[in-house]
């Protein structure tokens, strides 16, 4: 079974009041925050650690601009990019994240075209 979780985007408006603008989640005994918009690339682990000091692993989006680092405290941050719109980017993207024993034990982002 796969299951799908969201948080609000910037351009999510009949969204509104429906999806949370920040969620945490426990996935495989792993302690997930997702949010959209994690702001400026400049100080941006130590700002996701202060936001989610709990969290393993900081899923976000907004930038369409992979990002797969360890921030603050060996806290994971990933932004898997867009499969559908790659702006800037050069290629269309999407992520996988494998948990495993409470771990995060693969994480890669693949490219769509």
């Amino acid at each position: 079974m796969v299951e799908t979780y969201a948080v609000l985007g910037n351009n999510d408006h009949d969204l509104v009041g429906i999806l949370q603008e920040t969620r945490m989640l426990e996935l495989g005994g792993v302690r997930v925050a997702l949010v959209h918009d994690s702001g400026a690339t400049k100080g941006r682990a130590r700002r996701l650690y202060r936001r989610f000091p709990n969290a393993d692993l900081v899923v976000f989006g907004h930038s369409h601009i992979p990002v797969d680092e360890v921030g603050e405290q060996n806290q994971i941050l990933f932004n898997p990019g867009s499969p559908t719109q790659r702006r800037s980017q050069p290629h269309r993207t999407f992520g996988r994240i494998r948990f495993t024993g409470g771990r995060v034990q693969r994480r890669h982002i693949e490219i769509v075209d």
